[in-house]
């Protein structure tokens, strides 16, 4: 989608666009077989995202790492939807440890997993290292999430083989992929603090979500299991992750106004890609503004993917 089409919310060939809400991208989706868990469900995109997908009868997780926020989501949710369907989980993204302990937790309820939707994350953070000594950005964006995911695949191969119904795993990513290191992914000086800019670290980890994506969808094709994998760039939302540049992010509103979302246009093609019919099969992709999108080249590195693999695999190993 061009930026005529995000400016004037001109629909694409999916039928969606800029202007798509959640809600409307999803109407008449009967998801009350699907259980999803929504990382980062407690604010912003991922409190929108759990609110839809209760609404379209999803069985929703919320695994945040601010249990009393995602309280009050649940607790909203719960009174706004008549039986609606919310749970809450611990989750620290930036800690192998707790993303371990969600995982075991959740299998030990022996719940069906659909959809597992990676939506938490930093953005712009000053320097820091995760518990596990990782640079925050990687650690809480693509590492928790390739660890989580690992985690709970063989819950989700099960619940596709038993139910027949096709599980989705969507990666938010970002637009932001295009702003990396010039090196891609600084395998050898991850946690250099003498090179770190935090829009190169933050683009980093948005460009590892779309690799993660990619080879994730090889891999699962390659073992015919009915599970597919999927990137999503939100659009430009003011949300709680921009708590580290929110005088930035207000001052470039105030001169493109025209380019941001609402809330709800921003979970849109999440939702879309989640729960729509129409993307049945569809693996591999990066999605924007509700219709497939082209990520830059370093996105569509198969090499690249594969590397980031094994680095992640010694990591959380």
């Amino acid at each position: 989608m061009g930026l005529i089409s995000l400016v004037t919310g001109i629909s694409g060939p999916s039928g969606f666009g800029s202007s798509s809400t959640a809600e409307e991208v999803t109407k008449g989706v009967d998801a009350s077989r699907i259980t999803a868990i929504v990382t980062g469900g407690a604010s912003g995109i991922g409190a929108e995202t759990s609110r839809v997908l209760a609404l379209r009868g999803a069985h929703v997780i919320i695994a945040a790492r601010n249990l009393s926020a995602a309280a009050d989501v649940k607790e909203k949710i719960v009174r706004d939807i008549p039986g609606a369907r919310v749970d809450i989980m611990k989750l620290d993204l930036s800690s192998m440890e707790s993303v371990r302990s969600f995982a075991s937790e959740f299998t030990a309820k022996r719940l069906p997993l659909n959809l597992l939707i990676n939506n938490a994350g930093v953005m712009l953070c000053p320097f820091g290292l995760s518990k596990d000594g990782i640079e925050m950005h990687f650690a809480t964006n693509h590492l928790g999430h390739f660890l989580l995911t690992n985690l709970l695949l063989d819950t989700m191969r099960q619940t596709a083989k038993e139910s027949r119904i096709e599980g989705r795993i969507v990666n938010l990513s970002s637009v932001a992929h295009i702003a990396a290191y010039s090196d891609a992914i600084r395998f050898d000086s991850l946690n250099d603090k003498t090179r770190y800019v935090d829009r190169g670290a933050y683009g980093q980890s948005k460009l590892a979500n779309i690799l993660h994506s990619k080879e994730l969808s090889r891999r699962l094709a390659a073992e015919g299991v009915n599970i597919t994998a999927n990137a999503v760039h939100p659009g430009f939302i003011m949300t709680p992750l921009m708590r580290y540049s929110k005088n930035l992010m207000k001052f470039l509103k105030f001169f493109s106004s025209f380019l941001w979302k609402n809330v709800s246009q921003g979970a849109s093609t999440t939702c879309y890609v989640a729960l729509h019919p129409n993307l049945k099969g569809v693996s591999g992709k990066y999605f924007s503004d509700c219709n497939e999108a082209r990520p830059n080249t370093l996105a569509t590195n198969e090499e690249l993917a594969k590397r980031l693999w094994e680095f992640s695999q010694k990591l959380t190993t």
